[in-house]
C-alpha cells in the first residue's frame, strides 16, 4: 500500500474515533474529538500531495480517497444529529446522496470511465466542511466552562437553531441539486463502452 494510501486509511479510522470522543459526555473528549477531526482533514490534504508529489496516484487511491472524505463527513453530520443540533431529515438526504454517488463515481472509474468532479460538486463540498467547521469550533469552545463565562453569549447566538437550521438547509438544498445534476449528466455513461472518457 502506498504512503498516501495509507493516509487515507489512517482518515476512516479516525472517524470511529471522533464519533466516540464527540458523542462522550466528558466535555475533554468533546474537545479533543475537535482535535481528531481536523487531523483527519489535515490527511486528506496531505495524501493527495504526497500522491501528486511522488506519483503515487492509483486507481485504487482513487476510489479510496473520496470515499475516506464522504465517510469522515457523514459521520460528522450524524454525530451532530446525535446531539440534536442539525435535523434528521437533512442529514440522511446528504448522508445517502454523498455516499451512493460516490460509489457510483467509484465504479465508473473501476470500468474504465472516469467522471471529473464538476465546480458546483466542489463547491457543495466546500460548503458542508465550512459548516462543519464551523460547528465543530463552536461546540468545543461550548466545552470549556472559562471560555463560556466571557464569550458564552455569543457562542450561544451563533450556535441558534434558527441560524444552524439555515446554513443546514442551503447545504442540503446544494447537496440535493448537485446530485440530481451529477446523475442527469453522468448516468448515460455507464452504457457506454468500456474506456470511453466521460466529461462534464
Amino acid at each position: 500500500m502506498t504512503p498516501s494510501n495509507q493516509l487515507t486509511v489512517l482518515r476512516i479510522i479516525l472517524t470511529p474515533v471522533f464519533v466516540v470522543l464527540f458523542l462522550s459526555e466528558s466535555p475533554t473528549s468533546r474537545a479533543c474529538a475537535v482535535i481528531v477531526f481536523f487531523a483527519a482533514a489535515i490527511t486528506d490534504w496531505y495524501d493527495g500531495w504526497v500522491a501528486r508529489t511522488w506519483g503515487y496516484q492509483s486507481r485504487w487511491g482513487r476510489f479510496l480517497d473520496p470515499l475516506a472524505d464522504k465517510i469522515l463527513s457523514s459521520a460528522a453530520f450524524i454525530a451532530f444529529m446525535s446531539v440534536g443540533l442539525l435535523p434528521v431529515w437533512m442529514v440522511w438526504i446528504i448522508v445517502v446522496r454523498d455516499i451512493s454517488i460516490t460509489l457510483l463515481r467509484s465504479y465508473m472509474e473501476f470500468q474504465n470511465k472516469p467522471i471529473t468532479t464538476t465546480r458546483g460538486a466542489k463547491a457543495k463540498t466546500f460548503a458542508q466542511f465550512t459548516l462543519i467547521y464551523y460547528l465543530l469550533v463552536l461546540f468545543g469552545l461550548r466545552q470549556f466552562p472559562v471560555i463560556t463565562s466571557r464569550i458564552g453569549g455569543v457562542i450561544n447566538v451563533l450556535l441558534s437553531p434558527t441560524l444552524i437550521y439555515i446554513a443546514m438547509l442551503l447545504v442540503t438544498a446544494a447537496t440535493l441539486w448537485t446530485g440530481i445534476a451529477y446523475l442527469i449528466d453522468n448516468l448515460r455513461h455507464l452504457f457506454l463502452p468500456v474506456g470511453d472518457n466521460a466529461e462534464q
